[in-house]
């Protein structure tokens, strides 16, 4: 008889435990969509924000909206395996699907008026996992959190305000190196001439449980072949795809996986800061793009490059730009696939895209 109060309490701590449980959960997802904050980011916001002023382009990416597909493999030399458990660090062939691209939600911007060129991949491991990731050319990134990105992006489209990027620039000083690569580093005639780099960091543990901080590069086998503005407008609005196709239809093209490992105490949270030219650095494999496939109906298309997609022995940092890169894809993804209607699945006749 002595246990009877106990056991008809306990249903009833139970019930406010789990109580206690879905209000904290409802309260977590209403912060995470920024309900409780209206001035707080939102994965929404940050797309809204990347639109031209035209409003976005229905049915496609909402940034590096132009691009072209390939398929090809990861051919592995096996000499990262020491730092990652991940599998297709292995010695080894594994599947690659990607996509190279401008940064514009322009998808008909011609190719000379981007400065930005992105290689997105999906490595696919014999067991099934799978390696995303979306890199650019650009030896760093233009500012430091995300927070700094969408107040980029708002000054950008900011018209009302001839001094928005201005203010924007004497809050974020470490703008200023981006912005002198982008006005002085020379533009190359072809996806095939340029590197690609992760720029945010991310772990690596490998079998004994040792830890490493990393950035990675795919470094082109193709010699870059610097032009002039006037040659790219010459070139035509589409020249980027015209000339990769030409030249895997010829060769397939190749690219050097790198990875940058980080001394203690190189920055891993802020990608506007390059690591020293002498950290050390281990060769991986070879990128190897063997078929460029239609943009349209291409096995691209419907595929979200999520940075966060990792296989067991990779990790993030405390970089925060790949969680937020993560939650606006998702968002970009889930409305280009409701404007299905709107997006051009079979290109016109003599369209490389």
């Amino acid at each position: 008889m002595a246990d009877r109060p106990t056991s008809s309490a306990s249903p009833l701590r139970s019930l406010v435990l789990i109580a206690v449980i879905v209000v904290a959960l409802v309260a977590a997802f209403a912060y995470t969509g920024g309900w409780l904050s209206p001035n707080r980011l939102t994965p929404a916001k940050l797309v809204n924000a990347l639109a031209p002023p035209g409003g976005p382009a229905l049915g496609y990416r909402r940034n590096h909206a132009k691009g072209i597909c390939f398929t090809g493999s990861f051919e592995s030399n096996g000499a990262a395996a020491s730092l990652s458990t991940a599998p297709m660090l292995a010695t080894g062939s594994y599947p690659v699907t990607g996509r190279f691209n401008l940064a514009t939600p322009v998808p008909t911007a011609p190719d000379g008026t981007v400065r930005v060129r992105g290689l997105s991949l999906r490595i696919v491991a014999g067991n099934g996992s799978e390696w995303r990731t979306a890199m650019i050319d650009a030896p760093f990134f233009a500012v430091s959190t995300p927070q700094a990105f969408y107040g980029l992006l708002k000054a950008v489209g900011d018209k009302s305000n001839p001094d928005a990027m201005k203010n924007f620039i004497g809050a974020h000083p470490e703008f200023g190196n981006f912005a002198k690569w982008a006005g002085s580093a020379p533009w190359t005639a072809s996806y095939a001439q340029e590197q690609y780099n992760s720029l945010n960091s991310f772990v690596f543990t490998n079998a004994a449980g040792e830890t490493q901080a990393v950035r990675w590069s795919f470094v082109p086998a193709a010699h870059p072949e610097a032009i002039s503005p006037d040659e790219l407008k010459a070139r035509g609005a589409d020249f980027l795809d015209t000339d990769i196709t030409q030249r895997v239809h010829s060769a397939p093209q190749r690219w050097t996986l790198v990875f940058t490992l980080a001394n203690p105490g190189d920055p891993t949270a802020d990608p506007t800061k390059a690591w020293p030219d002498d950290r050390r650095k281990v060769e991986a494999g070879t990128l190897v793009v063997n078929t460029i496939e239609p943009e349209a109906d291409g096995p691209c298309r419907d595929l979200n490059f999520d940075p966060t997609v990792l296989p067991a022995g990779m990790h993030v940092s405390d970089d925060p730009f790949p969680a937020a890169r993560s939650a606006a894809y998702a968002v970009s993804f889930d409305r280009r696939t409701a404007e299905e209607k709107n997006y051009p699945r079979h290109p016109a006749a003599g369209d490389t895209q």
